[in-house]
């Protein structure tokens, strides 16, 4: 069995993730916590289980702050509404995150990621853990904007590019442009680098949406969506964007 520890403040959210855990037979939820000094004292006193769905946002403050005072030996999938927060969790031993209102496909889908890191004796030490995320990054998949009062997820893959103008990071759609909390030089690191590649100080572009490319007198770039801005690659970085662009 998987030893699994549920973090959340909300108890009706609480309860329908370990709902919907309770319908994969290799999972036992053994503890659920609701604030960051409960957190702190449970990790304290009780042995590590092997996985960790937690929220972030927690009424005491911040679930990073248990696992910054007693470091966790297992892996953590988090949970939120929040997608500021999950640049820091992708630190934190963290696998994968799930954006609330969690979907049945992508809980499944976090559960067979968690199980293809652990070997079939199920021992693995914290060294362990931190060197075999790093093996299988984790990307950034989805993004949560804000368009007035309300909240929208843009899947990554429907971005043609982000850019910063006037300080404020923009992602480019089919749709529309819409603002971002991101740095580019964050989004740089957890951005599937396959499909994405910074040109230049300004711009990181999807592959997928590359329309033509000019190579005189300056490397430029033509999107199938993009700003009014050019997109032209920076002379240090025209090796790396060929290099990047047959890999």
């Amino acid at each position: 069995m998987i030893k699994t520890v549920i973090i959340e403040d909300e108890k009706p959210a609480s309860r329908k993730l370990e709902r919907m855990l309770n319908e994969f037979p290799e999972i036992e939820v053994v503890a659920k916590i609701e604030s960051v000094e409960q957190g702190i004292q449970w990790f304290s006193e009780n042995g590590h289980p092997q996985l960790i769905f937690s929220d972030i946002v927690l009424g005491d403050g911040l679930s990073f702050d248990i696992f910054e005072k007693v470091p966790t030996k297992g892996f953590i999938i988090y949970t939120t509404a929040f997608d500021q927060y999950t640049l820091k969790a992708f630190k934190l031993n963290s696998i994968d995150y799930l954006l609330k209102p969690i979907l049945e496909e992508d809980l499944a889908g976090a559960i067979e990621k968690f199980k293809s890191f652990i070997p079939s004796d199920n021992s693995v030490n914290s060294q362990e853990i931190k060197q075999l995320i790093k093996k299988d990054k984790t990307t950034l998949s989805r993004i949560l904007v804000k368009i007035g009062y309300n909240l929208k997820i843009v899947q990554t893959h429907e971005v043609s590019c982000f850019y910063s103008e006037n300080k404020i990071v923009y992602l480019q759609t089919q749709e529309r442009i819409f603002p971002s909390d991101f740095t580019l030089d964050e989004l740089e690191d957890v951005l599937d680098e396959k499909k994405f590649f910074r040109v230049n100080r300004q711009f990181i572009i999807n592959s997928d949406y590359i329309k033509n490319i000019h190579i005189s007198p300056n490397y430029k770039v033509d999107l199938d969506f993009q700003p009014q801005e050019d997109i032209t690659v920076s002379r240090d970085r025209v090796k790396d964007f060929k290099d990047w662009l047959v890999s």
